[in-house]
C-alpha cells in the first residue's frame, strides 16, 4: 500500500510538471538560440550533412529532430543560408506554422526532462528513501528553471541530465559492476555528445568509475594495492572508451560517412587547450567545434547584473544569479541536503558523486566568459535535488515536517510564476517583473513573448502606431505586428506605442534610452517586454 502511494506521488508530480512544461512551450514564441537547433536538427536527419551548428554535437539536436520529422514540417532542401538564417526560414518561409514547429521541436525535450525526474527519484530514494526521493522529485518539478529550460528546444537540461543518470549508475555501480557501468559509460557519451561544457566532468566521474575497485581493497576483498589500482584504471577506462563511442554514434548516425571539411569561421586555438583539442579522441568536427566553443570563450561578452551593464565576465555572476532566480525553500533545502551529505555516517560516500559534480561543473561555469544565464549551470538545481533529499535522513523530530513545509514553499513559488517560468526570481528579489531589473538575456528576456505581445496590441492598442525595439529571433510580422523601427528615424518621429524587449534596456543602448526617458511606461507583457506611450512633440 506504501508503495502505491508513493508511486500515485511521484506521477501526480511529474504530471504537474508536465503540465507547466507543456503549458509554457504553447505560449512562447521561439527563444533565441531554438530556431538554430530546430534547423540543424532537420538537416542532420534529413540531409545527414553536419554543417550546420557545429559548435554543439549532434545528440541533443538529433533528439530536438524527432518531434518535427514525426510532425512531417516542411524542409527547404533548396535554402543554402547560414546558420542563424535556416531555423528562421524553415519557421517563417517555407510553409510551416511556426507554433507548430516549435512545439513539435520543443515536446522531445519535455519528455527527456520528465525521464530526468524519474532519475532524479531513484537516486534520492536510494540514498534516503522514499522519503528523500519524493523530496528531492518535489524541488525538481516545481524548479523554475527547470520547467523554463526543459520546455524549450534547446541543450541544457538534457546535457546536464545525462551527467545526472551517469553520475547516479556509477553510484550503483559501487555494489554492482555489471550492467551499470557501462549505462554509465553510455550516459556520459550522451551528455559529451550534447553539449561540450560536460568535458569539464569527465575527469570526477572517470575517478567515480575507479571507486569499487579501491572499496574492494579498503574491505580486504582484494589483497595487492597494484591489482586494485589496475582493476579501478580498467574500470574507468571502460567507462571512457564507451563513452567516446557514443560520441562517434551521434555524429555517424548524423553521417555514416563523416564527410567534414573544417569550415573557414574555425579559430586556431594554441596553447594547451589546442593541444588539447587536438588530443581528444573525437570525430574531427567535434574537435572544430570545441575550437569555436574556444572562440566564443576569448571574446568579450555584455553582462548584467543587479542593474548594471558591465563587459567582459564576473566570478561571481553564477552563484549571484542562482541566488536571485532560485526558491527560497530549495536554497534551505540544498544546503540542508549537502550538510547532511558530509555529516550523517551512512550518506557520506555519496557525497561525491553529488557535491563534487556539482561543484567541478559550477566551477568550470564561473570560469567562462559568457555571462548569460543560469542556464549554464542548471546542473545545479537538477544535482542539488538530489542532496536536498538527504535532508530528511537527519534524525531530528521535525524534520520531515520541516522538508514537506519548504517543499510546499518551493511549489507555491513555482505555481505563482505560472506560466513565466523563464524570468522568475524569488520573493526576496520582487518576484518575476522585477528580474529584469537584475538580470537580462536567457534568465529573463529571452525573446519568448512575440506572441504574447501581439495579442496584447492587437487586445489593447489597435488602430494605434507600434514602434518595436525587439530581441528574439522571431519575426514580428508572422505574429500578426505591424510595427517600425525606432531606431531607424529620428527620435521625434516616433509617436504612439513604444515596445521594448526588457533585454535591450539592459543594454543600455544610448538610443533607447533616450526614448524612454521622454515615454511613459503604461503596460508590460510576459515580464519581458516594457510598452511605453510616446507622446506627440510639443508646439513650438
Amino acid at each position: 500500500m506504501r508503495s502505491l502511494a508513493v508511486a500515485l506521488a511521484v506521477v501526480a508530480l511529474l504530471a504537474a510538471m508536465a503540465a507547466a512544461m507543456v503549458t509554457t512551450a504553447v505560449r512562447q514564441t521561439p527563444t533565441i538560440d531554438e530556431p538554430v537547433y530546430a534547423g540543424a536538427s532537420l538537416v542532420y536527419l534529413r540531409e545527414h550533412d553536419l554543417r550546420d551548428n557545429p559548435e554543439h554535437p549532434p545528440l541533443g539536436k538529433l533528439v530536438i529532430g524527432v518531434g518535427p520529422e514525426l510532425a512531417g514540417v516542411r524542409l527547404d532542401r533548396s535554402y543554402t543560408g547560414p546558420q542563424e538564417a535556416i531555423g528562421r526560414h524553415l519557421l517563417y518561409e517555407s510553409g510551416n506554422a511556426p507554433d507548430r514547429v516549435m512545439l513539435a521541436a520543443r515536446l522531445p525535450m519535455i519528455v527527456l526532462t520528465l525521464l530526468f525526474g524519474l532519475v532524479v527519484f531513484a537516486f534520492a530514494r536510494d540514498l534516503a528513501g522514499a522519503a528523500g526521493g519524493l523530496t528531492a522529485l518535489g524541488l525538481y518539478a516545481f524548479s523554475p528553471d527547470v520547467i523554463a529550460h526543459g520546455s524549450l528546444a534547446t541543450l541544457d537540461v538534457p546535457a546536464a541530465g545525462f551527467v545526472l543518470t551517469s553520475v547516479w549508475l556509477l553510484w550503483r555501480a559501487r555494489n554492482r559492476l555489471w550492467p551499470y557501468l557501462p549505462l554509465a559509460g553510455a550516459a556520459l557519451g550522451a551528455a559529451l555528445a550534447t553539449k561540450m561544457s560536460t568535458l569539464a566532468a569527465v575527469p570526477v566521474l572517470l575517478a567515480l568509475a575507479a571507486v569499487p575497485a579501491w572499496s574492494a581493497y579498503r574491505r580486504g576483498e582484494d589483497k595487492s594495492v597494484r591489482k586494485a589500482i589496475l582493476r579501478g584504471a580498467t574500470a574507468a577506462a571502460g567507462v571512457a572508451v564507451i563513452a567516446v563511442a557514443v560520441v562517434w554514434a551521434s555524429y555517424l548516425a548524423v553521417d555514416p560517412r563523416l564527410r567534414w571539411t573544417t569550415p573557414p569561421g574555425v579559430p586556431s586555438i594554441g596553447g594547451l587547450r589546442g593541444l588539447a583539442a587536438d588530443a581528444l579522441p573525437f570525430p574531427r568536427p567535434y574537435r572544430d567545434g570545441l575550437r569555436i566553443q574556444f572562440g566564443f570563450e576569448d571574446a568579450t561578452w555584455t553582462g548584467f547584473l543587479f542593474g548594471h551593464q558591465y563587459q567582459g565576465s564576473l566570478w561571481y555572476y553564477l552563484p549571484a544569479a542562482l541566488l536571485v532566480k532560485t526558491p527560497l525553500g530549495m536554497l534551505a533545502l540544498w544546503l540542508a541536503g549537502a550538510a547532511a551529505m558530509v555529516s550523517v555516517r551512512r550518506l557520506r560516500p555519496a557525497a561525491p558523486y553529488v557535491l563534487v559534480p556539482a561543484a567541478v561543473l559550477l566551477a568550470a561555469a564561473m570560469a567562462g566568459s559568457r555571462d548569460l544565464g543560469v542556464r549554464y549551470a542548471i546542473f545545479v538545481p537538477i544535482l542539488l535535488a538530489v542532496a536536498a533529499g538527504c535532508a530528511v535522513a537527519v534524525r531530528w523530530r521535525w524534520t520531515p515536517v520541516a522538508a514537506a513545509g519548504l517543499v510546499l514553499f518551493v511549489a507555491v513559488s513555482s505555481v505563482r510564476t505560472f506560466p513565466y517560468y523563464l524570468p522568475y526570481s524569488n520573493e526576496a528579489f520582487g518576484g518575476p517583473s522585477k528580474t529584469h531589473l537584475r538580470l537580462h538575456d536567457s534568465n529573463a528576456d529571452w525573446g519568448q513573448d512575440l506572441g504574447r505581445l501581439a495579442g496584447r496590441l492587437r487586445d489593447r492598442y489597435a488602430g494605434e502606431p507600434v514602434w518595436l525595439a525587439y530581441k528574439g529571433s522571431g519575426v514580428p510580422s508572422s505574429y500578426g505586428i505591424a510595427a517600425s523601427d525606432p531606431l531607424a528615424v529620428p527620435p521625434d518621429r516616433v509617436r504612439g506605442i513604444l515596445a521594448v524587449s526588457d533585454s535591450w534596456i539592459a543594454k543600455a543602448d544610448p538610443r533607447i534610452l533616450a526614448l524612454i526617458r521622454t515615454s511613459e511606461p503604461i503596460d508590460e507583457v510576459g515580464h519581458t517586454i516594457t510598452i511605453y506611450r510616446r507622446p506627440a512633440p510639443a508646439a513650438r
